[in-house]
């Protein structure tokens, strides 16, 4: 070196920490890039997406490059910073060389450098494969030397490099990315997304119409009033059935009901109203709701009979239903969707129906009732009392104050509920 002027090995000091500083940032901005951004962007034939994608498909091989430009930069540098010392300041020089060289290289070479590519991946990665893929090339047999000792030491400690890397998102992964968006994703769109994935942890009977509480037509019944039940009903689909539901025939659609309607009174009978049903689709219950989506939509219906493992009718669950359960309520109308079952009193509390489903009562006031027993609010409060209670039983279920207020049978019929306000604590069972 000591044909070189100092100035020439100070600006080659310089080039060096810039060369160092590259490979630094390079591998931060390659390792931090949006992996999906980057399929999205390969997808559209990015150029500079195709190359670092193509790298990382080997980060083995991409860290084995840049670390060996790295490091021979870097020692270069440190044998240029030492001549420079010790032509400036000699022995004394060269000894206290690797306290300011260290600072340096992180100032210059090292920290600056990785927290601007963490910061800006794509900004360092897609500039640096168009330096780092030819070099790979130049460099290929040290760096397929050094990877096959390198990854010879990992598999002794059970670490194979050469298997496949898993990309995939579970469902929770995919829930947290969705969550984290922020302003990418319109509030609505994310709770939409969110709602389909919890399509598979909710099955049909969590909202199904109960057994009980489905309307049909009896075929029983007097004609005169089956006909007066067609002409004031607001559902576009009816199950018809013989004494009890668990006897259910047939369905019947709108537009076959429109057409029995638009026929002569004494040309309709009860055999007639036979002819126009439709097969019943039936859903096993215990069914995952995004797996019925799809029977329905491959099969073309749109709505089904629940049953259970013995075939009795356990409930009705329509398509609408589903879709409900990822775009919300159809209507707008707060108080056409909850004041069947949930009807708000003056104090505050709220008047129940025993039947509403916890699902919906969760949703409607925006409260946290586990969903993962029981589906309806009677079944939850006489699985935790383990009895059927007296009206005037007071509880506390997952801190919320509940009175039940009306007993039919076997099913508790009504009940009082506060969010707040507490009645008295004599009459609450903890």
């Amino acid at each position: 070196m000591d044909a070189i002027s100092t100035s020439s090995l100070t600006l080659t000091l310089f080039g060096l920490l810039l060369l160092s500083a590259f490979f630094s940032s390079s591998e931060t901005g390659m390792m931090s890039i949006n992996r999906y951004r980057l399929k999205h962007m390969v997808k559209h034939n990015h150029r500079a997406a195709k190359l670092v994608s193509k790298l990382l498909k080997r980060p083995d091989r991409l860290i084995g490059v840049i670390l060996i430009g790295n490091n021979l930069v870097n020692i270069l540098a440190t044998l240029v910073a030492g001549e420079i010392a010790l032509r400036l300041w000699g022995e004394y020089g060269v000894a206290v060389l690797p306290i300011p060289l260290t600072i340096m290289f992180l100032l210059f070479a090292e920290v600056t450098p990785k927290t601007l590519a963490a910061f800006h991946p794509e900004r360092i990665a897609f500039p640096a494969s168009y330096i780092l893929t030819p070099l790979l090339k130049l460099l290929s047999p040290v760096v397929v030397l050094v990877n096959t000792l390198s990854n010879g030491m990992l598999r002794l400690f059970g670490v194979r490099v050469a298997d496949s890397q898993d990309d995939h998102l579970s469902s929770e992964e995919l829930r947290t990315v969705v969550n984290e968006a922020g302003g990418m994703i319109p509030k609505r769109h994310q709770k939409m997304l969110l709602s389909i994935l919890d399509l598979e942890h909710a099955t049909v009977e969590d909202i199904m119409v109960p057994k009980n509480e489905i309307i049909g037509i009896d075929l029983d019944e007097q004609l005169d009033d089956i006909l007066s039940q067609l002409r004031n009903t607001q559902h576009t689909r009816l199950p018809v059935y013989q004494d009890s539901i668990d006897q259910v025939k047939g369905m019947l659609h709108a537009r076959h009901i429109a057409n029995l309607m638009s026929r002569d009174v004494a040309d309709i009978s009860k055999e007639t109203i036979r002819e126009y049903m439709t097969p019943v689709y039936f859903v096993p219950e215990g069914t995952p709701l995004n797996t019925q989506l799809l029977k329905f939509q491959r099969k073309k219906q749109r709505v089904g009979m629940v049953v259970d493992e013995y075939g009795d009718i356990q409930g009705l669950v329509t398509i609408e239903d589903i879709l409900e359960e990822i775009v919300g309520e159809f209507t707008t109308d707060f108080a056409a969707t909850t004041s069947k079952d949930i009807h708000p009193q003056e104090d505050g509390s709220f008047l129940l129906d025993g039947t509403v489903t916890i699902r919906d009562l969760n949703r409607a006031l925006r409260i946290d009732l586990p969903t993962d027993g029981p589906k309806t609010l009677s079944g939850l409060i006489v699985e935790y009392l383990e009895t059927i209670p007296q009206p005037g039983t007071g509880l506390k279920l997952e801190g919320y104050p509940i009175e039940v207020m009306q007993i039919k049978g076997n099913l508790i019929k009504s009940v009082k509920m506060w969010r707040e306000w507490k009645p008295s604590e004599s009459s609450i069972a903890n």
